[in-house]
């Protein structure tokens, strides 16, 4: 039986504090401009005059500074609770990052249930290159446990996983990894939960990574990759990269990232609203099998995911009873929803994972994870509650037409 909304939208924990201004503030003092303009400027310059050779007003070259990307980066930093920030071209660019500040031969651990470009990325890209990569069920303590090795040097996590929802315990998975060894780096792909609802780094993770393409902007019209630190020793080190590998992102995406920020507030605890009445539909409907949402009580980890965030965001994963023809069906039928990758934006998207976005992770692995041809994930969006859940009905009674 569903619960009520205001029983699963209750019992997280409090935003933090001042979230709402920082977005807006920090990192945008139009004291900062000789215009004193109050919407930072897009600087597209490339390069910057200097008053005499290495002496220069803060920036020289646009790919190691700019200052439109400052602006951005001092304000996630605000976000996340963290000192630094440094934006990247893509989230796939921020892990490459992360991880050329390893060596041949040093050892990853990683969630075995992670984006699909992650688990592609680590094993045929980093592992071919000298990486030690392993995956494993960091829902399971002792199973992570086990994973860590002399050479482990990175630790990687992802809360909520993708495609799954499964929930990992960030304090306990990042004690786990600085008691073994204080040295291992413990990251977190903060992506599908943004800064409003989950601050990593508070929990004891050392860096905190986003695709930014997806809530962190949250208009679908940017890619970009961000990473949060404290510690002064990895900024060093990641600034460093930043500006040797050249993964940057333009200034003008980072303009538009800047302003996404400024109503992820308001967009999160609506995605939370819109999902939470989305996932007691698709719960209570007979022609869905299961639904995994962090946000239901039927959610294994719905405690623990109450204890280290604020809130849900938009992502739902369902079973549709049936088989392939039927996920197929119910997708081809959406009218609301756009059948398409990615998520977090203003729209409503759905899309198959073991087809689309999890393609490239071997059938094994999918079958393993759950991850089969009835598997359904969706973005729910900003629209209003009553048209997403409409458009979910008739879709699912096109797939069902026949029964």
């Amino acid at each position: 039986m569903a619960s009520d909304s205001s029983e699963c939208l209750a019992g997280f924990c409090p935003e933090f504090r001042s979230f709402a201004t920082d977005a807006i503030h920090a990192g945008q003092e139009p004291e900062q401009w000789s215009s004193m303009a109050v919407v930072p400027p897009i600087s597209l310059s490339t390069t910057f005059k200097q008053f005499s050779p290495g002496k220069h007003a803060g920036f020289e070259y646009s790919r190691s500074g700019n200052p439109t990307r400052n602006c951005l980066e001092k304000a996630v930093a605000a976000l996340d609770g963290a000192q630094h920030c440094v934006a990247l071209a893509s989230g796939l660019a921020a892990t490459t990052t992360i991880v050329h500040m390893l060596k041949t031969g040093d050892g990853i651990v990683c969630m075995n249930d992670v984006y699909g470009g992650t688990n592609r990325y680590f094993k045929r890209i980093a592992a071919e290159i000298g990486y030690d990569i392993s995956f494993t069920d960091c829902t399971n303590l002792d199973a992570l446990k086990a994973a860590l090795k002399p050479n482990t040097k990175l630790l990687w996590l992802e809360t909520p996983t993708n495609p799954t929802m499964k929930v990992l315990d960030i304090k306990a998975c990042s004690e786990i990894a600085h008691e073994y060894n204080k040295d291992i780096i413990v990251v977190v792909d903060n992506t599908f939960m943004s800064a409003y609802f989950q601050r990593p780094l508070a929990l004891g993770a050392d860096m905190c990574m986003y695709s930014a393409t997806k809530y962190m902007n949250g208009h679908s019209d940017v890619v970009m990759g961000l990473i949060s630190v404290s510690r002064e020793d990895l900024y060093e080190k990641l600034k460093y990269l930043q500006n040797a590998l050249g993964a940057v992102p333009s200034p003008f995406d980072c303009y538009l990232c800047n302003r996404g920020l400024k109503t992820l507030h308001l967009r999160m605890k609506q995605h939370f609203r819109n999902a939470v009445a989305v996932a007691q539909f698709l719960e209570a409907d007979p022609r869905v099998d299961k639904v995994i949402f962090p946000g239901l009580p039927s959610h294994p980890q719905y405690e623990l995911m109450k204890r280290q965030c604020t809130g849900c965001p938009g992502m739902i994963t369902f079973y549709i009873k049936g088989k392939l023809e039927h996920a197929t069906a119910f997708l081809r039928n959406l009218k609301l929803f756009a059948l398409a990758e990615s998520l977090g934006g203003y729209e409503s998207l759905a899309e198959h994972p073991a087809i689309m976005t999890h393609a490239s992770v071997s059938k094994e692995q999918r079958m393993e994870l759950g991850i089969t041809d009835t598997l359904i994930r969706l973005s729910v969006g900003l629209e209003d509650e009553e048209d997403i859940i409409a458009d979910l009905d008739q879709a699912l009674g096109a797939a069902h037409a026949k029964n």
